[in-house]
């Protein structure tokens, strides 16, 4: 089979704008099974999205016996999941059309062997994809790392076999750049000037990105539009992690972070005493690096110490929990800004965003917005909540990004494969 090309322009400094596209993007890199279809338009310095379709379904209550994701478990659930959401997002744009498909036997028997590790995936796509009209999709883009690589080689390995099917091309995409992409959903022209042949994304550069999540805590020096430098990371436990595994030490239910943010607004709402004290690691280590796992630790002992399950007299309660809660919280909030403002001031960066999932705290989101009034010039991007956990919405839009720096990614396409530890740099 010919693969289809596309023909996006030029790169990045061509006067000339890519046509509008239709970008069908899957996300499969933890427990969220995610694809969405976007209208995506604009050059780098003024894209434009709109969302034509979204469909996601979560495992939380699958893991939640566990504690956390448990990658085999997470594995099986993408493969259920992918031909239904997918379908489901074609029905909401209108371009699930029925009709008899010849698809030839030897077409077939390839995308067998693609899906041949995912269980069930290629009867269940066989059943549906041989009445389906091809869609009018000019391209597919699909997470290939950082996460958990058995979740990510099912949505990859999907992807491959729609572009087979569909004869559409296929680019990979840094799942962490796709958390950056996820500020644009919003973007506003408040740069642009009236009546002017003047135009700016509302990202000016340079910019600096805080990226917290579970699984990450870095710190990002972005120049332009795919030049991206790691400045600083965890050492250890991503403070999405830390989250998750105090509210564990706390009984609370998975995923954690949630249950310790309303624990600590509790606290404060109540006007608790603050008994519980913990440090903040590495404020003043004078480098942009982070750990939480000393933080996790103290409040083991904490606990240890003042609520040991072997003296029966002493019983944490609801406000004792809620005391540790805010304090933890507190003091994941004070190492983020310090080291984000140490940042901001090493990058003189004029953009900020904050992306991920811990994004989605009330009083970290909060923190940073009352920071930003208090920095001259700089503005604040982050996204809405429901663009600040994994999504394919974010991944679509970094796959339009990525095109336009680069057309010929797309000749590449049999060499994406899984990479958990996939680092995000240019």
């Amino acid at each position: 089979m010919v693969e289809r090309s596309l023909d996006v322009g030029k790169a990045v400094d061509s006067n000339s704008s890519p046509p509008t596209m239709k970008i069908l993007s899957i996300e499969t890199s933890c427990d969220e099974t995610a694809i969405s279809l976007i209208e995506a338009s604009g050059d780098l310095e003024s894209p434009t999205f709109s969302v034509i379709g979204n469909s996601l379904i979560s495992q939380i209550n699958i893991h939640n016996e566990y504690g956390g994701v448990f990658p085999m478990l997470a594995k099986r659930e993408h493969a259920k999941n992918l031909v239904p959401i997918l379908k489901d997002v074609l029905i909401q744009s209108k371009m699930f059309t029925e009709g008899e498909i010849k698809i030839e036997k030897d077409l077939w028997n390839e995308i067998e062997i693609i899906l041949s590790k995912e269980e069930g995936l290629y009867k269940m796509m066989m059943d549906v994809f041989k009445n389906i009209e091809s869609p009018k999709i000019d391209l597919i883009a699909v997470t290939n790392g950082p996460g958990l690589a058995p979740a990510l080689w099912v949505g990859i390995s999907f992807a491959k076999a729609l572009q087979k099917i569909w004869n559409i091309p296929l680019i990979s995409v840094n799942h962490m750049e796709g958390h950056i992409c996820s500020v644009l959903l919003n973007r506003t022209d408040e740069f642009k000037i009236l009546n002017l042949e003047f135009k700016n994304n509302s990202i000016n550069f340079p910019a600096l990105a805080l990226l917290i999540s579970g699984g990450h805590t870095e710190l990002v020096e972005i120049k332009n539009w795919g030049d991206y430098k790691i400045i600083g990371e965890t050492k250890d436990d991503a403070v999405g992690e830390a989250f998750d595994k105090v509210a564990r030490m706390l009984g609370l239910p998975y995923p954690g972070g949630p249950e310790i943010s309303k624990l600590a607004e509790y606290a404060r709402e109540s006007k608790l005493p603050a008994t519980a004290k913990f440090p903040r690691p590495m404020i003043h280590s004078h480098d942009l690096n982070f750990s939480f796992s000393g933080l996790k630790t103290s409040v083991l002992y904490y606990l240890r110490d003042n609520f040991s399950v072997l003296d029966e007299k002493v019983q944490i309660t609801k406000d004792n929990c809620a005391d540790i809660a805010r304090e933890f919280e507190d003091s994941v909030i004070d190492v983020l800004k310090a080291k984000t403002i140490e940042a901001l001031e090493e990058t003189n960066a004029k953009t900020l965003i904050i992306a991920g999932g811990v994004i989605a705290n009330k009083k970290i989101r909060e923190a940073f917005l009352d920071l930003e009034k208090t920095l001259n010039g700089l503005k604040l991007r982050i996204p809405n909540s429901s663009m600040a956990t994994d999504n394919a919405i974010m991944i679509g839009m970094a796959g339009y990004m990525r095109l336009c720096l680069n057309p010929k990614i797309v000749e590449k396409t049999d060499r994406i494969t899984a990479e958990g530890n996939l680092k995000l740099c240019h």
